[in-house]
């Protein structure tokens, strides 16, 4: 089969799509899969040049989140739920970006009718993010104050969706007008209207942290959503007894936060490491999992996925629009095409 594989650190760009790559053989726990779409992550970008914290021996077919069927050669484990054919979605530590992925079956979920292969690829790693992120480990209540910050990202859409489900009044934070518009609705690609956020800033403007203020009348924000590594900024215009999320360092810098502003402001410091629950807390993922299903089945919560579409043979330029930061919702790769009987509007 094609895919490809990372046989050392190199450019993203140098990585070849091979045409002989081995196909796996499941286990007693696992599935084959046919993909038809896989989700692009910056992490992705890390592990083909070996800066990434998880680091896999070479070679090692490259990709992490996926969306396909059940392969009609793979064999079905006693108990599985799953039969050949169906639609799915999940995650490996590796194999994404290939024909075919050996997947293991507590990592797979049923794709919802009512969402293309398309939105499923992006669904495993960023949307639990931020749903247990606020729900969880912030404990968001209905008319607090919500900033969230790379609003128009992976994690940051899901994020605005969230808060705003939950009753929250978000404001969005991003480094251009365009990706504002497109969280505020005023994008003909943004979200839904009930679904936007209310406020948005650029935090690339001098002192938007007191524009912050202004919108709050003063009370400043209760919970800050961080994949970016903004939280010293941010402390600026936290509430008394706020909550700082640290989802992720996007921006490239692990910040030192001055204790000082912690114990001034009673604010706590919240961290939400996703990837360690299947080992920590898996109880609490599958439960994540079936109350998001249910929101996005309903549609009360709706996938973002950016527009420009990657064919297989193109995972490079996809990369490159990611790593420039110009790109909004997910980024996805078409493995191959989705049959027409599947697709639901986009």
């Amino acid at each position: 089969m094609r895919g490809y594989v990372v046989r050392e650190n190199q450019h993203f760009s140098k990585v070849p799509l091979e045409t002989d790559v081995p196909i796996g053989t499941p286990g007693p726990d696992e599935v084959l899969v046919d993909v038809y779409c896989a989700g692009l992550n910056f992490f992705d970008i890390l592990q083909t040049e070996g800066r990434y914290q998880i680091k896999h021996p070479h070679p090692f077919t490259l990709g992490t989140e996926f969306a396909g069927v059940i392969s009609t050669s793979s064999p079905i484990p006693p108990g599985c739920p799953f039969k050949r054919g169906d639609r799915v979605f999940g995650a490996n530590h590796t194999g994404a970006f290939a024909e075919q992925i050996v997947a293991k079956l507590y990592k797979l979920l049923p794709l919802p009718d009512n969402l293309t292969f398309r939105e499923g690829a992006g669904l495993h790693t960023t949307w639990p993010t931020s749903y247990e992120a606020l729900v969880s480990r912030a404990r968001v209540q209905p008319g607090e104050w919500v900033l969230v910050a790379a609003a128009a990202g992976g994690v940051g859409i899901p994020a605005v969706q969230i808060a705003k489900h939950l009753g929250a009044k978000v404001i969005a934070a991003a480094g251009s007008q365009a990706k504002l518009d497109l969280v505020l609705g005023k994008s003909k690609n943004g979200l839904r209207s009930h679904l936007c956020a209310d406020y948005g800033i650029n935090y690339n403007s001098p002192g938007w942290q007191n524009e912050v203020k202004k919108i709050t009348g003063g009370h400043g924000v209760d919970v800050v959503f961080d994949p970016v590594g903004i939280i010293n900024a941010s402390l600026k215009c936290i509430a008394w007894k706020g909550r700082a999320l640290v989802i992720g360092f996007a921006g490239g810098n692990i910040e030192k936060v001055p204790m000082n502003l912690v114990l001034l402001k009673n604010i706590s410091l919240v961290g939400l490491h996703w990837g360690a629950y299947d080992q920590k807390e898996y109880p609490r993922e599958v439960q994540v999992w079936r109350e998001l299903l249910e929101l996005l089945s309903s549609e009360k919560l709706k996938p973002v996925v950016y527009p420009t579409v990657y064919p297989f043979e193109r995972l490079a330029d996809g990369f490159a629009a990611l790593a420039s930061r110009r790109t909004f919702g997910k980024v996805t790769l078409t493995i191959r095409e989705e049959p027409l009987t599947t697709k639901s509007k986009l």
